[in-house]
């Protein structure tokens, strides 16, 4: 099961399937977090928890998000280069996919800084590629990773390694 762990903007945008007491994350990679950036197009902003990478995607139609989730976060995956084999294991982890309210303030600060990031990289292109624009957002250096490896890409191939 996945957990993503959306904002009051995300969840007030969308009707997600919510998780209940006792659900738990059964991704290597954890507990995802999520907002709505409402941009022409909109879109979802993902942050993961552990490592803090960020993934970018179609918000519309925000009824199907929970089901483009898995396959989105696969596509930065292999963009990073992770093996197949992992990414095999996270997307089948990653079939039932239920969203509960945020939890960590630090991985929430860690989307506002993104999300601004984003904003200034996206406007050097009329549509960015939003693969590439989630590639380069990882190589941003995050305080919360600095005793680590400094940088979301760093540290998502450190997990993997």
């Amino acid at each position: 099961m996945l957990i993503v762990r959306a904002t009051k903007k995300l969840l007030g945008h969308t009707n997600p399937p919510r998780a209940v007491e006792g659900d738990q994350d059964t991704t290597l990679l954890g507990p995802w977090y999520a907002t709505a950036l409402f941009w022409r197009p909109r879109l979802a902003l993902l942050v993961n928890e552990r490592t803090l990478l960020p993934v970018l995607l179609p918000l519309a139609p925000a009824r199907s998000l929970p089901a483009r989730i898995p396959e989105e976060i696969a596509a930065v995956l292999d963009a990073h280069q992770v093996p197949e084999a992992f990414i095999a294991d996270e997307l089948r982890n990653m079939q039932d996919c239920r969203f509960a309210t945020t939890a960590n303030r630090s991985v929430v600060g860690i989307m506002n800084e993104f999300t601004k990031l984003a904003e200034t990289y996206a406007d050097e292109s009329a549509r960015p590629n939003l693969v590439a624009l989630s590639l380069r957002l990882a190589t941003t250096p995050c305080s919360p990773l600095y005793a680590k490896n400094v940088s979301p890409d760093r540290e998502l191939a450190a997990l993997v390694r």
